[in-house]
């Protein structure tokens, strides 16, 4: 029997659990800000709810993004310690991918976009043409997504959604191993807004350096 785990953290505290053929377990914290201290209760929560221990997970798909940096690193460093410890798979799916899936089993257009908040004014978006990615993962500001039905949670950033604003931890764990695989890093597809700084410029004089030959 499968027992699998779906992570996403690119923008709300997601887990689901499909054990089986049975109906997939799904917990959710609406907070953009509490990755760290709400992912792994959530996690216990499920396992617990459906009388299992760690130990009995066979798989964990995790959503890489694109999402903002610290959030995401959450969801995909717990995904992959979690793999690490239990020696199992960890396969990383692109968030928007898990949308647009929901969509396309209850009748999507045979277009569409996906799109996310990335903060600073933009939205992170990717094209579906009869429920495959097309384009994308891309960043930009709102008035640059093709003018297309909408799903997402930055749908309304964009315009008016058509289709799902919220991922799906369900269709995460259920459908997420046949989704195409994204890797298992990180899709930030920007620079995080925190940086380490460099080393500081020097105010002082530069010695000049005269270039000849030798005598």
């Amino acid at each position: 029997m499968t027992v699998i785990l779906g992570l996403d953290t690119s923008t709300s505290v997601v887990a689901g659990l499909a054990v089986g053929d049975a109906a997939p377990r799904v917990a959710v914290v609406d907070d953009t800000r509490a990755h760290a201290e709400q992912l792994m209760p959530l996690v216990r929560e499920l396992l617990g709810g459906a009388g299992l221990a760690p130990t009995d997970l066979t798989g964990i798909v995790v959503g890489v993004g694109p999402g903002p940096f610290t959030g995401l690193r959450v969801g995909v460093v717990t995904a992959l310690t979690l793999g690490e410890v239990l020696g199992v798979a960890v396969h990383g799916v692109c968030s928007l991918d898990v949308v647009a899936a929901q969509w396309a089993a209850s009748g999507a257009p045979d277009e569409f976009v996906v799109a996310s908040d990335a903060r600073r004014r933009e939205v992170y978006w990717a094209h579906y043409a009869r429920g495959m990615r097309v384009s994308g993962p891309h960043v930009s500001a709102p008035d640059r997504v093709p003018p297309l039905p909408l799903a997402g949670p930055g749908a309304t950033l964009v315009g008016e959604a058509s289709g799902p604003t919220v991922l799906d931890g369900g269709v995460l764990a259920a459908r997420g191993p046949t989704l195409p695989d994204a890797g298992r890093e990180p899709l930030y597809l920007r620079r995080p807004d925190a940086e380490v700084p460099g080393a500081p410029k020097s105010a002082l004089p530069q010695p000049r350096v005269a270039f000849g030959m030798r005598p």
